[in-house]
């Protein structure tokens, strides 16, 4: 559970700070490529939610609650990125970028790390933090003992 929680933790936190220190790659210049309604807030809010819900995934603290806005994120990104290059085109409001390929592989090969965080994301929400973690620690003084 620790190594789930540290993984899918770490590539959230560090997305987010990318987001936040590359804003025209990675940030508001992304968004803005792909399509991405309000740029200018929703980038810089998303690298936020990121950081703070990938850092509490991490510590094991609130997980299944931030879980839920972690699942948001990463299936937003599969929808806007993921989806027009299997297509080869653009998608509702989502355009698609240049790439040497388009269709299933080129999709399947852009989408590993983001069907793994999803995935990964969905199991802690599901299981929880696990045993070593902050959330295991507050349940487990909540609990009554017997004398």
């Amino acid at each position: 559970m620790i190594l789930i929680r540290l993984i899918v933790g770490a590539v959230f936190l560090s997305e987010g700070i990318q987001k936040l220190l590359f804003p025209a790659d990675l940030g508001v210049g992304r968004f803005v490529k792909i399509g991405i309604p309000a740029p200018q807030v929703t980038a810089p809010f998303v690298g936020v939610v990121e950081i703070v819900c990938g850092g509490l995934i991490m510590l094991g603290l609130l997980t299944r609650f931030v879980a839920i806005p972690l699942t948001i994120d990463i299936s937003v990104a599969i929808l806007s990125t993921k989806i027009p290059i299997r297509l080869g085109h653009g998608f509702w409001r989502f355009t698609v970028g240049k790439l040497p390929t388009y269709g299933f592989w080129s999709a399947a090969h852009e989408a590993r790390v983001d069907y793994a965080m999803l995935l990964g994301s969905i199991f802690l929400l599901i299981v929880g933090a696990g045993t070593w973690s902050i959330d295991a620690r507050l349940s487990s003084k909540a609990i009554p003992r017997d004398s």
